[in-house]
């Protein structure tokens, strides 16, 4: 294999400017407002990370993600979460099978919706922690082991799981080690008033959207691997990493941390903060990442990574609210 040169990248840097900017204008077609949850989302699938979209019924999570899958021609898998649902529903499973012409019976393994591009984990929370599992090792290991077989999953893999913040009844909170898989939080508000009207006008009408697809699965997975080659500044690291330490109640932490904190965050948290300041720089054109890259992923980073402890709450205070503090 040959090596690319820098000079491969800068370019590859420009292209990945103008697609993402083509996406968007496609996306905008179908959805109207939420520019900065579908940047997030692009910024997610590129540095190979995986969402947590929490928002009321009806603020279109699912057709946004089912543009995006068209957008980028990738197969889309829409997982239903139930309290009746069970692993194998996710990963596959196994059948006897009989050979037609030996007779012989044999297992054959059938492959779940889990073996897509673009997951949609719908209502996450509405199915036990034994079966919400069934996707740890997918979103971590991009693979699926079963009857002691490991199965791999097509590349690229982006899991797009949904919560809804108002009903809880019949839901399971999500473990720690589920919510650690997820690189963002995200927090869908309702749109504003002009955007509300032009949503009403476009979904009332006959107005058909015609969507092109802007990237193969094979040009995404080339600009997932530039991210990775886009060089850091030291001091871009190093305030990722004092930012997740502070968010620690340890010895070194501040009063407020200590008294308001029970568990901060580890260092996927760090991990996430600069690959996502990664994206977000050659998202626009740009080769490096600042700071300013890095501070604008606290809240969706760090939102679901900390834990506030009994007296946060009795006044009030939220994981939000934590590191708004952090960062003043």
């Amino acid at each position: 294999m040959i090596e690319k040169k820098p000079a491969d990248d800068v370019k590859a840097v420009e292209q990945l400017a103008d697609s993402v900017k083509i996406v968007k204008k496609e996306i905008a077609k179908v959805i109207v407002g939420q520019d900065q949850i579908v940047n997030d989302l692009l910024v997610s699938l590129l540095a190979r990370g995986h969402c947590l979209l929490v928002g009321v019924p009806g603020l279109a999570k699912t057709l946004l993600i089912k543009t995006l899958a068209s957008v980028l021609d990738l197969k889309f898998s829409r997982i239903q979460f139930t309290p009746d649902l069970m692993p194998s529903d996710i990963t596959g499973t196994e059948i006897i099978d009989e050979d037609s012409v030996s007779k012989r019976r044999i297992f054959r393994f059938i492959k779940g919706p889990v073996f897509a591009n673009i997951i949609l984990a719908d209502e996450i929370n509405r199915t036990p922690p034994k079966t919400q599992s069934a996707l740890l090792e997918a979103m971590q290991e991009h693979r699926v082991t079963a009857a002691g077989v490991t199965h791999n999953l097509d590349e690229p893999f982006f899991v797009l799981a949904t919560q809804n913040p108002i009903e809880q009844e019949g839901t399971y909170p999500l473990p720690e080690a589920q919510l650690d898989r997820f690189m963002f939080n995200l927090w869908l508000d309702y749109p504003h008033f002009n955007e509300e009207i032009e949503i009403i006008k476009s979904t009332t009408s006959d107005y058909k959207p015609d969507l092109k697809v802007v990237l193969a699965s094979e040009e995404l997975i080339n600009f997932q691997n530039l991210i990775k080659r886009v060089p850091v500044a030291e001091n871009v690291i190093e305030y990722a990493v004092k930012i997740v330490n502070s968010t620690r109640p340890t010895a070194d932490a501040s009063d407020f941390v200590r008294e308001r904190v029970a568990w901060g965050a580890g260092p996927r948290a760090s991990q996430y903060l600069i690959l996502a300041a990664k994206t977000k720089a050659v998202m626009e054109g740009r080769f490096t990442p600042a700071i300013d890259d890095v501070r604008n992923f606290l809240i969706p980073v760090l939102r679901h990574r900390i834990i506030p402890n009994f007296s946060a709450e009795a006044e009030g205070i939220n994981s939000v609210e934590i590191i708004n503090r952090l960062i003043q």
